[in-house]
């Protein structure tokens, strides 16, 4: 009889070992998943390369960042590193009238009901830590703090319900917006190439991040450290899923390419010297200065000087 509850005690105490085993294989495998991994586009030296942000470090990876990659064992500091725009898009986009804070009236007007995006160009991309420039011509340039959407795989008539399977991950964006050539009655462009699209509109990272839930992040822009903009991603009129869907159905969305997701409330004219920054929960700080053509702006607002060429 000892012998038998001897035996019966070894049976248990093997199960529940099996049983922790397991859980804790189930908690690695989660940990090695892509649940809020940070990545950033860096240069060190003459070398641009992707990163896994790992606290005050970064570490190189090497392979395709949306198909298979893998860690090396090259590190750096991040204060060390030159962050570079998170992706080389070949399609970016913007969203229009996306949140109700953002348009007049009380009720969503009928072209907005619907989605509507629109193209910024490429070359409007700027990192963390550029300067934003006030263009000749129109200097009522603005503000727009936006949750950005960075694809991660070829996108063509996706379903709503599948929609996040071809998000790689989110980061901090500015719609930076000329509001003459963008708005004014009489002599507003026929489209928003250059109101949306000039060189230096479209500040977004520092960083990708992956494992969030786009549903429901607070989102802040302060401009020299004052609060303009505060609003939770949860007033989207359309969310992330119902964004990438739409634009699916109309044009090939490519890994890396970008989606301005749109702003929250009202926005406010930038000036030369301005420090304008985006937080975005889980994210991080997107931080750029503001100046015309030929300045240089260093630190906070006024601290700026001449330049030869910009």
């Amino acid at each position: 009889m000892p012998c038998r509850t001897s035996m019966f005690q070894i049976c248990k105490l093997s199960t529940m070992f099996v049983v922790v085993s397991l859980a804790f294989q189930g908690l690695s495998r989660a940990e090695d998943g892509p649940a809020n991994k940070k990545f950033a586009r860096i240069k060190v030296g003459d070398k641009t390369t992707f990163a896994i942000v790992e606290g005050d470090q970064v570490r190189e990876i090497k392979g395709n960042l949306f198909r298979k990659w893998e860690k090396t064992d090259t590190t750096h500091a991040l204060k060390d590193v030159k962050i570079l725009v998170p992706t080389t898009a070949r399609h970016v986009f913007a969203m229009a009238g996306n949140y109700k804070s953002h348009l007049s009236g009380a009720e969503v007007p009928k072209k907005f009901q619907i989605p509507q995006p629109f193209f910024k160009s490429p070359s409007s991309l700027l990192p963390e830590g550029g300067v934003i420039r006030i263009p000749p011509g129109d200097e009522n340039v603005h503000y727009e703090a936006e949750l950005v959407v960075v694809i991660g795989k070829r996108a063509k008539n996706v379903p709503v319900e599948k929609a996040m399977d071809y998000v790689f991950g989110l980061t901090c964006g500015n719609d930076v917006s000329a509001r003459t050539w963008q708005n004014d009655a009489e002599t507003k462009d026929v489209q928003w190439w250059r109101g949306k699209g000039a060189d230096t509109f479209g500040p977004c990272g520092p960083f990708i991040v992956q494992g969030l839930d786009p549903s429901n992040l607070k989102m802040t822009l302060r401009l020299n450290g004052e609060v303009r903009q505060e609003e939770s991603t949860s007033q989207l009129l359309h969310d992330v899923p119902s964004t990438v869907s739409f634009i699916s159905k109309h044009v090939t969305l490519l890994p890396g390419d970008l989606i301005f997701t749109g702003t929250p409330g009202k926005t406010d004219r930038m000036k030369s010297g301005d420090v304008v920054e985006v937080e975005i929960e889980g994210i991080g700080i997107l931080r750029n200065t503001v100046a015309k053509k030929g300045e240089r702006v260093k630190g906070a607002k006024g601290k700026k000087r001449k330049r030869k060429k910009d």
